[in-house]
């Protein structure tokens, strides 16, 4: 058997699959918030259980209407983009001109609600999701064996995060978005409907978190805590990365859940650490962060 520094290779590439998984729905996630702050200003606190929202949603269409996974990475993220919509029109356009606080304090205050919701309907215990029949079993590829579930979240999530880089960075529509967010008064002067603009990118950032549910839902117990236990780091990541960039979210995020998979095979009690260990240091010696703009 292959050793290196006296780890079957076997077990460290299967942790470092675990880190790449883990760190795809990192990086899904953080791109959703890094979009919100980086366009919107808003610190969305609310994006875990967004998350937890979309892995629900697609649990209820399967157990209650029968409908299966590959419609529901459609509908899903549709519903909780447009959920986020409404509640963008509603509550957050109203808070864009005072202090930023607020609009952290509101969304961290619907994240206990929808989670209280579901934590009162379901308790805390996971609920299985199965794999779809297209994705069931596994590949051999000689070194290693990979779950084929697990290549298509990883696959899919690399799709999602480069097309929104792309969507924001490379188009006129997301020039519009930037423009908007610097100067909302000179874009309205020129026709645009910048209100609109900002409902669109909160319900997109909304939408990537539903989208990360309904991909975690087979590989992670579909509970009402979920959202929760995976926000703080998701919120490191973005703080690494640097707040706003989105290049930044998903490269740090991708980066941190393969780090996290090699301290598991090394130094597996520091695993639940190792992110925040490297947010100090990325703040000590580049507070904007990797990706970040200084001040």
């Amino acid at each position: 058997m292959t050793m290196i520094f006296g780890i079957p290779i076997q077990a460290l590439l299967g942790q470092l699959l675990v880190g790449l998984i883990n760190g795809s729905f990192y990086a899904m996630l953080s791109l959703g918030l890094a979009v919100i702050f980086g366009l919107l200003r808003i610190i969305n606190f609310a994006h875990g259980a967004l998350y937890m929202l979309g892995a629900f949603i697609g649990y209820l269409l399967l157990v209650h209407v029968g409908i299966g996974y590959w419609p529901a990475l459609v509908l899903v993220p549709l519903a909780v983009g447009l959920f986020g919509m409404v509640v963008e029109r509603a509550a957050l356009s109203r808070l864009y001109r005072i202090d930023p606080l607020y609009g952290l304090l509101f969304t961290f205050g619907m994240a206990l609600v929808i989670e209280g919701v579901f934590r009162f309907y379901y308790g805390v215990s996971g609920n299985p999701y199965a794999v779809p029949a297209l994705l069931a079993g596994g590949t051999n590829l000689g070194f290693m064996f990979l779950p084929n579930y697990r290549g298509w979240v990883v696959l899919a999530s690399l799709v999602v995060c480069i097309g929104t880089w792309l969507l924001i960075e490379k188009t006129r529509l997301g020039s519009y978005l930037r423009a908007a967010t610097e100067n909302p008064e000179l874009v309205q002067a020129f026709g645009v409907n910048v209100p609109l603009l900002l409902t669109l990118t909160y319900g997109l950032g909304a939408a990537l978190a539903g989208l990360a549910g309904i991909l975690a839902a087979p590989v992670y117990q579909v509970s009402p805590l979920m959202g929760s236990d995976l926000i703080i780091v998701v919120f490191a990541v973005v703080v690494i990365g640097g707040m706003g960039s989105i290049l930044g979210a998903i490269v740090t995020g991708y980066m941190l859940g393969l780090a996290e998979g090699l301290t598991k095979v090394f130094y597996p009690e520091a695993s639940n650490l190792v992110v925040f260990v490297i947010m100090a240091i990325v703040l000590l010696l580049r507070p904007a962060g990797l990706f970040g703009r200084d001040a």
